[in-house]
Order: structure tokens, then C-alpha cells, then sequence
């Protein structure tokens, strides 16, 4: 491959990042933001909801409201969720043409009196002042701000997401999201005006999608409330699948296909663009690795690069460590396959499935 062509490859990578997106500190006053009832939809996630619901309990800002629906758990959810104070609300059954999360969340809509409103994740993490931040972002902007939360990781199989939250990480600070106003956004964190959520009809009306948040979006967008998504780093985290390597296959398995239709052609054009340069890179490197005939040509040079690049940017993304970015043809290889497995289950088996629940792709949680 051309040196030229590597060079282009790589460089996507850094046109693609803006630093912009960064959630660093508080950086203004929220006067009079309203009643804030804020939503988590939880299931089976016992160990994950205590870190939250102790950094919900030390915001500058102080929620009016803290709503957990108990999605159906076979654990002790609901207890902690009582315990820390929250409102609880037991959602044993989907109903037929949803999914469980849409479900879920508009359950606890339903119950929620709040002006604004603040969905998170079971697994995010908040720092003291996140939410005081996020609403004056969203004051300031008079639209919807989404996160794309800092991967906190602990063992090693939870840093072979690496590739995912990098790759997810440039679309939502691509330049092609904004200006073609797509409505990229990360459902993991989401923070809207009542009003705005009830004009577009809410969950309800993306009640069958598989990758909810991204279709909110769009709608948000074509209803005239622009989406801004921002990246967690210093305010926002999450430890996504904590529960074992397979909850990390069926995760992304059932996300990325669809995920990556859900975007801009200009976007994922060049995120293919850049992906096709690491995997060049680690596969020619790697085979005169096994080879023996190492030498110092554009692709051990490029090789190298692209390490650089994933430890400079990697570290505004999550903790993914020294070594995977260092071999990083492993996790490319592991992209990769979970890449092609999830357009196989997507778009010829029709069935994917998260949690114990099969979800087929018209939406209906079983």
C-alpha cells in the first residue's frame, strides 16, 4: 500500500476528533433550570446502580426526582434502588412491538413530573457537578445534549472495546454529524426539555428500533431541537460490561451494524477509510513479526503511528491500557469479527439479543 494512502488513513483519524467535544469542568451557572426528574431504566444491575445513585446523591444541582424502572431484574435492584430514596417503578412485561429499553424509559417518563429531563444508563458514573454542566449546556444550546460517556474498564476483556469507543467516539466529534445534523446521540445520557421530549412523541415513537438513541436523534433534529453530543472524559463515565466477556459480544453485536447505517455516508466513509489502515497496518506488521522479517519500512512506520494515535486520543475516550494499543492488530481483528456478526444477525438471522431477552428486528421484545 502507498505510503501516501497510509498517511491519508491515519490522518482521518485527527480530523475526525474534536477536542471541542471534551466535557472538562463547570464552566457557567444554571439559574432556575426547573424541576429535573431523572430516569434510569435498569435491569440486573445490582452492582452497577449503587455507583450511580451515590454520584446522583453528591451533584451541585440536586435532582427533584430520581426514577429507577426495575426492568424485569432477577436481582436486588429494586431494593437498592429503594434504599438510596429513588422512586421505583417494576416494569415486569414489555409490551408486543417494543424493546425493552424504549419500554422502560417511557414507563418512567410516564411517572416523571420534571421540566427537564436526564435519562441515564444503570452503568454511568457521574462527577458532582455533570448534571449542574449538562444542563447549562443544554440552556445554552436550547436543544438536547447527549454524552458518549469515558469507558471506565477493569479486566482485560473489557478493553477489547477499545476500537468500539474510539470509532464511536469520532462519530459523535465528526464535522459531517453536525452540519448534516444527523442527530447522532448517545442514549446512555440524555438531557431534554419535557417539552421538546413530548412533541416528538418521546420513546414511544421509536418504540421498535434497536438502536433507540440514534433514531431519537433524528427526530429531535427534523422536529428543529438540534442535538449536541459530547464526550464524557472528565465529567461522565460508564463500566459497560462488567458482567463477563459474553455480555461484551451480545453488547456490541447487537449495536454496531445498525449503529453504523444510523450515520452519515461522509462520516462512515472515513471511518472505514481509517480502519482499513490499522488493519493493513497490524496485519503486515504482525505477519513479519512471525515472519522474522522485521524491517523499517512505511508500514512498521505507520504501524507505529497508529499506536501513537490510539494512546493520545484513546486516553480522552477511556482507561484501555499500554498493551492492546501497542498490538493493536488483536483488538482490530476483534472489531472486526464482531462487526460481521452483528450484520449477519442483523440482516439474516433477524433476531439479536441482549440480556436474556431475544429481540427480533421489527422490535418486539420477547
Amino acid at each position: 500500500m502507498n505510503a501516501i494512502l497510509l498517511f491519508i488513513e491515519w490522518i482521518t483519524g485527527f480530523l475526525l476528533f474534536s477536542a471541542k467535544k471534551l466535557l472538562r469542568r463547570k464552566t457557567g451557572d444554571v439559574k432556575n433550570p426547573g424541576r429535573v426528574s431523572v430516569i434510569i431504566p435498569a435491569r440486573n444491575e445490582e452492582h452497577s446502580l449503587p455507583h450511580l445513585l451515590d454520584s446522583l446523591k453528591n451533584q451541585t444541582l440536586k435532582p427533584y426526582e430520581i426514577i429507577v424502572v426495575d426492568d424485569g431484574s432477577e436481582d436486588k435492584t429494586s431494593e437498592i434502588a429503594k434504599k438510596y430514596g429513588a422512586m421505583v417503578v417494576r416494569n415486569e412485561k414489555v409490551e408486543k412491538g417494543w424493546t425493552g429499553k424504549s419500554w422502560a424509559v417511557w414507563r418512567g417518563f410516564l411517572k416523571s413530573s420534571g421540566d427537564i429531563l436526564v435519562f441515564l444508563d444503570a452503568d454511568v458514573r457521574l462527577k458532582p457537578e455533570a448534571i449542574e454542566e449538562l444542563i447549562y449546556l443544554r440552556g445554552k444550546t436550547n436543544g438536547v445534549i447527549s454524552v458518549f460517556p469515558y469507558h471506565y474498564t477493569e479486566r482485560l476483556y473489557e478493553k477489547f472495546s477499545i476500537l468500539f469507543n474510539f470509532l464511536g467516539a469520532l462519530t459523535f466529534t465528526s464535522p459531517f454529524e453536525r452540519v448534516l445534523k444527523k442527530g447522532g446521540m448517545c442514549g446512555a445520557v440524555l438531557i431534554c426539555t419535557r417539552d421538546d421530549y413530548v412533541k416528538i412523541g418521546g420513546h414511544s415513537s421509536v418504540r421498535a428500533e434497536i438502536v433507540e438513541d440514534m433514531a431519537l436523534g433524528r427526530m429531535f433534529e427534523e422536529e428543529g431541537t438540534p442535538v449536541e453530543t459530547y464526550l464524557g472524559y472528565r465529567l461522565v463515565s460508564f463500566r459497560m460490561y462488567p458482567d463477563g466477556y459474553m455480555s461484551l459480544v451480545e453488547g456490541f453485536t447487537k449495536n454496531t451494524a445498525k449503529g453504523a447505517l444510523s450515520i452519515s455516508l461522509p462520516t462512515l466513509s472515513l471511518l472505514i477509510f481509517w480502519f482499513s489502515g490499522l488493519l493493513s497496518t497490524g496485519i503486515v506488521f504482525f505477519l513479519n513479526l512471525l515472519r522474522g522479517t522485521l524491517e523499517l519500512n512505511h508500514y512498521a512506520i505507520f504501524y507505529f503511528l497508529y499506536t501513537l494515535q490510539l494512546l493520545s486520543l484513546g486516553r480522552f475516550i477511556g482507561n484501555f491500557g499500554f498493551i492492546l494499543p501497542v498490538f493493536h492488530i488483536f483488538p482490530s481483528v476483534f472489531f472486526l469479527s464482531i462487526f460481521l456478526n452483528s450484520i449477519y444477525r442483523y440482516y439474516i438471522r433477524g433476531i439479536v439479543s441482549w440480556k436474556d431477552r431475544a429481540i427480533s428486528i421489527r422490535g418486539w421484545g420477547k
